[in-house]
């Protein structure tokens, strides 16, 4: 299912003094230059607004724009913390919260042939939100390049938690208050993949994902869900224009969340809660990203 500054390292300049006798007997000087010695931590981030706020396929922000931006200081050993964040609204708020914060940790190991190996762990938090609303997704990531392209594939499992329990079986009974199981904890799984592929010449990229869901299969405490209709799939192919440190995204996204079965989670499942809409539906969704 998912809004960082960044920074970069400091060099030091030297310009000792060396002096040179010539056949004229006048002194000069020349410069020299000295790098000082490379930084064990790196700060990065980014700042982006895009068009919509898709969660695996699903709109977080009531199909509305949303700012995000985030920070990760990473170590040369490996390990790294950072933090993201997004605004929220409609299906996406948790119970109230309008914005998502996530607390990311993990580790990334170098292996041979040009992979990498990525076993972190996201806190996902909704300050302001109802109770029960964080909950805790480890993942793990492997990607490896092949000239141009770059290829991931990436597993996210979230273990039984409230937060994504199924306490209610439809929209309705979720408006209704009546509960088809109080308290019910449920884990959710995540499989996906993404290709990269940068075109020769051109400050083009073209990328492309997809992901399957298996979830709940209902509405947990405050009418919300990571996999509200149990197993799904979600799908985006798109394009990245880059300049400098900007890059301009225009993405085409789909889930088989057909409106048959989005109309058993509504009136949350949909845009203004009017109990109209697919907020699973196809949809293009342009954003702007600025890298630092």
């Amino acid at each position: 299912m998912k809004f960082v500054f960044a920074a970069s390292l400091a060099a030091v300049l030297g310009m000792p003094l060396a002096a040179h006798a010539q056949s004229t007997a006048e002194d000069k000087t020349e410069p020299t230059e000295t790098a000082a010695p490379a930084s064990p931590i790196t700060v990065s981030g980014s700042a982006a607004i895009s068009s919509d706020y898709r969660f695996r396929g699903v709109s977080q922000s009531d199909q509305e724009m949303a700012v995000q931006g985030g920070i990760t200081v990473s170590h040369e050993s490996g390990l790294y913390v950072g933090t993201w964040a997004s605004n929220l609204a409609g299906w996406g708020t948790f119970g109230g919260a309008n914005m998502e914060l996530d607390l990311i940790g993990g580790y990334k190991a170098t292996l041979a042939d040009n992979a990498t190996l990525d076993v972190g762990l996201t806190w996902y938090m909704y300050p302001g939100g109802a109770d029960k609303t964080d909950f805790a997704e480890p993942y793990v990531k492997l990607s490896g390049t092949a000239g141009a392209a770059t290829l991931t594939a990436g597993a996210a499992y979230a273990p039984k938690q409230q937060a994504i329990g199924r306490w209610y079986r439809t929209g309705a009974d979720a408006a209704a208050g009546v509960y088809t199981d109080p308290g019910a904890r449920d884990d959710n799984l995540y499989l996906w993949g993404d290709g990269a592929l940068a075109l020769a010449g051109t400050p083009l990229t073209a990328r492309a994902h997809i992901g399957h869901s298996w979830g709940q299969d209902g509405l947990g405490p405050n009418a919300t869900a990571v996999a509200p209709t149990g197993a799904y799939w979600d799908w985006s192919l798109g394009a990245d224009a880059t300049y400098k440190n900007l890059t301009f995204n225009v993405s085409y996204i789909d889930t088989d969340i057909s409106d048959r079965a989005a109309s058993y989670l509504r009136p949350s499942f949909s845009k203004g809660q009017d109990g109209t809409g697919n907020i699973a539906g196809s949809t293009v969704v342009v954003s702007l990203t600025a890298a630092f």
